[in-house]
């Protein structure tokens, strides 16, 4: 089976590289804004050819040679290591703005990776930008490709130019994607510089995403793939989500955005606390949106290479945990060191059964034993001359599991007992780290 082709799109900040690729791969993957800079790690997502087959399309951030800007080194090694990776670069020009001093020192970067390039101008759609387009034959790349990223224009002519530089495509290959069902997907979430990206890093073995001591590096958030002992591992390393009222700016008020889908579509999450600063009110409201959106959740305490006294300090980050995060108390918990690897090893084997967990099948026989002896050994309290009964149960919803009790009860019971039967349950299926729902059903006759 032969290897998807790959195209890099670089280009200075605010071109319309996100625009492009969201018009290639036919997605909203990468967050588009009219501020420069707001994509910083690389995007990954999949074209379709016009005359079949697919290829890999990579969008990057901003490419700048000489700024003060502490993310352009950063940035520039991303979009390097992206390019060396290519069969192709896009080169993404302005052609509103013309040629200008930042595109040639670009072109002139590009050339020495020996990489073949494609220049691109881009919002052929303006007045008289088509005429103009010839002016960046001065960069010495060939001939300039005119197109609209925004409205789609240009796009054949595109792939023209493109198809000299990318191998045939083979269509009697099967599909090389792994289908969703075979992967694990988990969101990696958490406030602001809690060390979501150095995790990621770490678990995939790569400086796959940015990584900086400045909170708010992560915009986009970042799909990375790796396989542990036949299990494959699909992760998002999302923006730091913040609390509403705290997303002041427009890049940051998208990322949120972006976060909470990616936070929907994962199975499960691992939620990242910081050892040294302890729970934060932000941190259970972060955790909420992962318990209330039904994910599996691993809690993961971050930093724990910075403890002295760590007897002490697991005893009040547990205790901490247990006051702020209530719906987190039988969650799996995992210490560990993003930056050092020390403990990281512990998560894989926790993800995997918070997965089955989450999506288990419970047996009906298995499910009415359970529930009848836990409600034989402490029935509710129940008004009236009647004794309280259990007709029967079913689990009616999987991802998370959703149980109904039939019951004879003629109003809803006190919530100690409804976390008395939730419990039971939970212990009895090994369902911790899910956001097992148990709901009783009653009638008055």
């Amino acid at each position: 089976m032969s290897r998807q082709p790959i195209l890099v799109i670089v280009g200075r900040p605010n071109v319309g590289k996100s625009t492009l690729f969201n018009r290639l791969t036919r997605t909203r993957r990468a967050l588009v804004h009219d501020l420069p800079g707001v994509t910083r790690d690389r995007i990954i997502g999949e074209a379709e050819r016009p005359g079949g087959g697919h290829v890999i399309v990579v969008d990057t951030g901003g490419l700048l040679l000489a700024d003060e800007d502490r993310f352009v080194p950063l940035i520039r090694s991303q979009a390097e290591v992206a390019i060396k990776e290519s069969d192709a670069v896009l080169l993404l020009l302005d052609g509103e703005a013309g040629p200008i001093p930042e595109d040639r020192e670009i072109a002139g970067y590009l050339r020495t990776l020996n990489i073949p390039i494609v220049p691109v101008v881009n919002k052929s759609d303006r007045k008289g930008v088509e005429l103009q387009a010839q002016e960046f034959y001065r960069l010495g790349l060939g001939e300039p490709i005119a197109v609209s990223a925004e409205h789609g224009m240009g796009l054949v002519e595109l792939w023209d130019a493109l198809d000299v530089h990318l191998p045939a495509a083979d269509l009697d290959d099967e599909e090389t994607t792994v289908p969703d069902g075979d992967e694990i997907h988990v969101a990696v979430i958490g406030r602001p510089n809690v060390g979501k990206s150095s995790l990621v890093n770490r678990l995939v073995g790569d400086s796959r995403v940015l990584v900086s001591e400045v909170p708010g590096t992560t915009r986009d958030a970042v799909d990375v793939i790796c396989e542990v002992g036949g299990t494959r591992f699909r992760f998002v390393d999302t923006a730091g989500i913040r609390r509403k009222g705290k997303t002041d700016k427009g890049p940051e008020v998208l990322s949120v955005v972006v976060a909470r889908r990616h936070l929907e579509r994962a199975q499960i999450c691992l939620m990242l606390v910081d050892a040294e600063e302890g729970v934060t009110r932000q941190d259970a409201h972060v955790a909420g949106y992962a318990w209330e959106a039904g994910r599996g959740v691993v809690l993961v305490v971050n930093k724990w290479d910075l403890i002295t006294n760590r007897e002490e300090a697991r005893e009040d980050l547990d205790y901490q945990i247990d006051q702020h995060m209530k719906f987190l108390k039988q969650t799996p918990r995992v210490f560990l060191s993003a930056l050092t690897g020390k403990g990281v090893h512990r998560l894989f084997p926790e993800m995997q059964q918070v997965h089955r967990a989450h999506g288990l099948k419970i047996g009906t026989s298995d499910l009415n034993r359970v529930a009848r002896e836990a409600f034989e050994r402490n029935p509710p309290s129940i008004t009236g001359k009647r004794h309280p009964k259990i007709y029967y149960c079913t689990q009616v919803h999987n991802r998370p599991p959703h149980i109904v009790l039939f019951t004879n009860l003629d109003r809803k019971p006190h919530f100690s007992w409804a976390r008395y039967m939730d419990n039971a349950l939970r212990d009895a299926f090994s369902l911790e780290g899910v956001p097992f729902r148990v709901m009783i059903r009653g009638r008055k006759s």
